[in-house]
């Protein structure tokens, strides 16, 4: 086998230098975009070595052209079923990586600029199931308040209704976070990039929020426990999303019985679009839903709120489900494949 050259080796540089020190720190804190991004150049070298037949010995900087990264989108369309939602995400990643190997050697800027031409696919608009007033209370009505679980599915779905928090941020939500003594009961939501916003709680999501602390928490709580925790793992293992996933659809199926307007397929994030839909509907100004909602640019939330009582739902794209690999942050190996090359793992289809 012949073995990497000085140029396929540091491209393998950049590629680790990029997922395990650039992207970490000055990029992002969410563990899901480090793995968009992890999955995306992955993805890309299958593509080398399946299509173009790239390896260890051929790969350079050239394989980055436009033209390659064209067909890859078809690649990924044809051979693994990619929706175009999910073949726009993946390219958004990429041009992520492009940018910074500009950034990092000024001769290679130009990859990334003709990266930036590329159109994205045309995706087809869907109409989102929305949440009214009405099923978010039937919703509500559906946890057995006679058992803890049921108790504390509660909770959560009253306190991620009541601050239109995204299911991350609520997830990692610790007890310090949550401060319910003033007379204005507030959490401290670390929201997209580590920034830090406020999302007061109104009365009655406090008064839910104040029982679960009592039942769940001892009477001195640690602050840096998580406030929904895993049953098996402890205070300090957070509850994973498809764990929460699960609990939600099993309430749709029953509140849909009751309310044909519940939809079956329920997740977390419609009880965000919901209370910015309600927010809209009761008078808030779209100035103040911007800034509950966290959202750095107006434009956002115009679109945001369009899509959550109309059109598309490209915020919830869901893209296909990809093993958790254990990624090696080292770019030397002794494997002979591009992904060993860069410490990556071939995705399964």
């Amino acid at each position: 086998m012949k073995k990497a050259t000085n140029e396929a080796i540091a491209v393998s540089r950049s590629i680790s230098s990029f997922l395990h020190e650039y992207a970490p720190i000055h990029m992002t804190g969410s563990n899901n975009t480090l793995k968009s991004y992890e999955t995306t150049i992955t993805l890309y070298l299958d593509f080398l070595e399946d299509a173009k037949r790239v390896t260890v010995a051929t790969l350079n900087w050239n394989c980055f052209q436009k033209e390659w990264i064209e067909e890859w989108l078809v690649w990924l369309k044809d051979v693994r079923n990619c929706k175009p939602a999910s073949c726009n995400v993946r390219l958004c990643s990429f041009r992520a990586f492009l940018k910074y190997v500009g950034k990092q050697n000024i001769s290679l800027l130009n990859i990334y600029q003709e990266a930036t031409t590329i159109e994205k696919r045309k995706a087809p608009k869907r109409k989102v199931e929305g949440l009214t007033k009405e099923t978010v209370k039937t919703l509500l009505e559906m946890p057995d308040q006679t058992t803890p679980i049921g108790r504390r599915d509660l909770t959560f779905m009253v306190l991620i209704y009541a601050t239109a928090t995204r299911i991350n941020e609520i997830l990692s939500l610790k007890v310090g976070q949550v401060h319910l003594d003033g007379s204005k009961p507030y959490i401290s939501v670390i929201g997209k990039r580590d920034k830090i916003r406020t999302a007061y709680i109104l009365p009655k999501a406090a008064s839910h929020v104040r029982q679960y602390l009592k039942e769940f928490h001892c009477e001195t709580p640690n602050s840096e426990a998580y406030l929904f925790f895993s049953r098996v793992g402890g205070e300090y293992c957070m509850i994973t999303p498809p764990a929460i996933d699960k609990r939600l659809k099993m309430y749709a199926r029953a509140a849909h019985d009751i309310c044909h307007d519940v939809p079956l397929n329920l997740h977390p994030h419609q009880f965000r679009h919901a209370k910015a839909s309600h927010w809209l509907e009761d008078g808030i100004n779209i100035v103040q839903i911007s800034f509950l909602l966290g959202h750095a640019q107006l434009q956002t939330t115009m679109v945001y709120i369009d899509i959550t009582q109309e059109q598309e739902l490209q915020a919830l794209a869901t893209l296909e489900s990809e093993s958790d690999k254990n990624v090696s942050p080292k770019w030397k190996t002794d494997n002979n494949s591009l992904k060993g090359l860069c410490g990556l793992e071939k995705k399964k289809k």
